[in-house]
């Protein structure tokens, strides 16, 4: 029982994780479509954010951080803009010009694009000989394949249910069929431009993964860090939406959508999630928490149908399952890779402090001339 237990517990805390992680979608969605700016709406979660994970990173890592450095605070701001800013700004964008079912599959070329970025800059090799090597660039081929499907080809519609609830409707007080007309006019235009930018928020978000590693070297202090890049990606998103959009209107919060989907986003996604994120992965490794992320996906369609009354379509649904074949593709080399050079370090002889040998170094010394004499008074 004991160990069922340690088992069953990472695996529900990732569910959890996913699930919730699926709703930041559907509050994203909902947000949007009831006219919030999304420069505004990125700039509160992160606000939320920072506010939630100061104090946590406060008490829990006092004694043992140690001082910032200007170094430290550059990468901080680097990793605030790519991982967080930009990358989530571009998300939300395009996932306004297509789906939160569409953008979520995209988000699964994440590892593909973390390994094609790693080996151009030299932190992995191609390795195309070996099978983790050849797995890996297959399915970043299959990701790839999976995206072009899914941005181009729509299909017939799949949907197994049809749902007549339409939270969007309700906040846009009813789409007519003329909105659909002109929507259906441009979508395929807004389907690939969409691609593009759910595609490039995926870029800059692993680019974030491979300039997190380096800052994680130089602040090895994970609630500090983390709460340090919020801050940045806050006032970098404060000073973004200023620049487009200064009106007070846009800021207002109320007791409405637009503050559930802020605190949501911030305060349970990226503060308490995080938090159990960083536990299984400290249990159980980064690869199994990559494991379970295509779950997001499937959660966000049933949850899109149901509730948005969003289509699914032929072309997504087969652009989905490439892409999440080439994401445990890439992740069944990155583990294979990883098994291998454990096996090498174990096959090394021990390096036992305990037994080492000690070399002992004996010095003749030799007397000085005073001990000499001393010595020939004695023996006389």
């Amino acid at each position: 029982m004991g160990v069922a237990g340690e088992v069953a517990k990472p695996v529900a805390a990732m569910v959890l994780v996913q699930v919730v992680f699926a709703g930041v979608n559907i509050f994203y969605k909902l947000a949007v479509c009831d006219g919030m700016d999304m420069r505004v709406l990125v700039a509160y979660r992160y606000l939320f954010a920072s506010a939630v994970l100061a104090p946590l990173a406060y008490f829990v890592e006092r004694k043992s951080r140690t001082r910032l450095t200007w170094r430290v605070v550059v990468l901080s701001f680097i990793c605030g803009l790519t991982g967080g800013s930009l990358a989530q700004n571009l998300y939300i964008s395009g996932m306004k010009l297509t789906s939160a079912t569409f953008a979520s599959a995209m988000t699964n070329l994440i590892p593909a694009i973390t390994f094609v970025l790693a080996v151009i800059f030299r932190y992995e090799s191609l390795a195309v000989r070996t099978f983790s090597g050849q797995a890996k660039v297959a399915g970043t081929f299959f990701g790839v394949g999976g995206a072009m499907l899914l941005t181009f080809y729509k299909g017939a519609d799949i949907t197994p249910w049809h749902s007549t609830i339409n939270l969007v409707a309700t906040l846009t007080h009813g789409g007519g069929g003329g909105g659909h007309q002109q929507q259906g006019a441009a979508a395929q235009e807004d389907r690939v431009m969409g691609s593009v930018l759910v595609m490039g928020s995926c870029f800059f978000y692993a680019l974030w993964l491979i300039l997190q590693a380096r800052l994680s070297r130089e602040y090895p202090f994970h609630y500090s860090s983390t709460a340090l890049m919020c801050l940045m990606s806050t006032l970098q998103s404060v000073a973004f939406a200023l620049c487009y959009d200064r009106d007070v209107a846009q800021w207002r919060l109320g007791l409405d959508i637009r503050l559930l989907s802020v605190a949501y986003s911030g305060v349970l996604a990226s503060g308490v999630m995080l938090v159990v994120l960083s536990w299984c992965v400290k249990r159980r490794g980064p690869l199994f928490a990559s494991v379970f992320n295509p779950l997001m996906l499937l959660v966000v369609a049933v949850l899109s149908s149901l509730l948005l009354a969003e289509k699914l379509h032929l072309g997504s649904a087969l652009g989905a399952v490439l892409i999440v074949m080439g994401l445990y593709a890439v992740l069944w080399g990155k583990g294979r890779e990883t098994a291998t050079e454990a096996a090498k370090v174990a096959e090394l002889p021990p390096q036992d402090d305990d037994h080492h040998p000690i070399d002992v170094v004996v010095v003749q010394r030799h007397p000085s001339e005073g001990e000499e004499d001393k010595q020939q008074r004695t023996d006389r």
